[in-house]
């Protein structure tokens, strides 16, 4: 057994969009720092272990999201994980489902309920770059960088008073567009959001993978899932990925 352990959770129906990469970055920046890391990978119809050190899921289509959230919530596996203080991340539709409710292929779905959060479709898909400060809620108090991913969604996802932005928009459509917050009463909260924070839930719309671009945050799950503060951990300079980051930052704002 490896001393550090990274659930996959269902890449088979929630990978469409490259976001399986978030545990690769993991493992990779683990082992850097003389970690014995591991991917486990769970698939639908297995049982999500509760015992690993920290979860990732990625994105997927309607009917993707549909058996994701009824397999996640059947089995209890993830939701027994956060109850035991491992931080999960969870991309897109990964977002959707955590949360409270929401519509696809025409209906209302239950969510797993990580996340105060519910999902209707928007009127226009969000697509393009985006950047964003980080509001260093809860979880994410040590994140000091922007933000920065691709998003790529139909969903407009409002946010309960439990859970809170992981970012404010600077660029990009983030979490809801102008037709669905506009008859809430913290329209401007909405309108500026995008991901969500809850407990030692992180998850975003960003694509990228989030963690390639965004090494800090993905340097935090690390901390979170070993105990540590982000600025304990031993620094990793890595030449490419800054050139990345300036790249894509300087992308959001043409």
């Amino acid at each position: 057994m490896a001393e550090f352990e990274i659930g996959l959770v269902l890449p088979d129906v929630l990978g469409t969009y490259g976001d399986d990469g978030n545990a690769l970055v993991l493992r990779q920046r683990a082992r850097m720092r003389d970690i014995d890391a591991e991917i486990v990978t769970i698939r639908l119809g297995e049982p999500v272990p509760d015992s690993l050190d920290v979860y990732t899921m990625g994105g997927g289509e309607d009917t993707a999201q549909i058996l994701a959230a009824e397999h996640l919530i059947a089995d209890g596996g993830l939701s027994r994980a956060a109850d035991a203080g491992a931080p999960i991340l969870a991309i897109c539709a990964g977002l959707q489902v955590l949360g409270e409710s929401f519509r696809a292929s025409g209906k209302y779905v239950d969510g797993v309920g990580l996340l105060d959060a519910s999902t209707t479709p928007m009127q226009q898909r969000a697509i393009g770059e985006v950047a964003t400060q980080p509001t260093r809620a809860g979880i994410t108090a040590e994140l000091t960088e922007p933000l920065t991913g691709f998003e790529n969604h139909l969903g407009g996802t409002i946010l309960g008073s439990e859970a809170e932005p992981l970012g404010r928009i600077t660029h990009g459509v983030g979490n809801s567009d102008r037709s669905t917050a506009e008859d809430l009463p913290d329209v401007q909260r909405q309108r500026s959001a995008e991901g969500a924070v809850q407990g030692n839930v992180i998850a975003t719309y960003m694509h990228g993978p989030v963690l390639a671009r965004n090494p800090q945050l993905a340097d935090l799950l690390l901390a979170k899932a070993t105990g540590q503060r982000l600025d304990e951990l031993e620094p990793l300079e890595i030449a490419a990925i800054d050139r990345l980051r300036i790249e894509r930052l300087d992308a959001a704002k043409k």
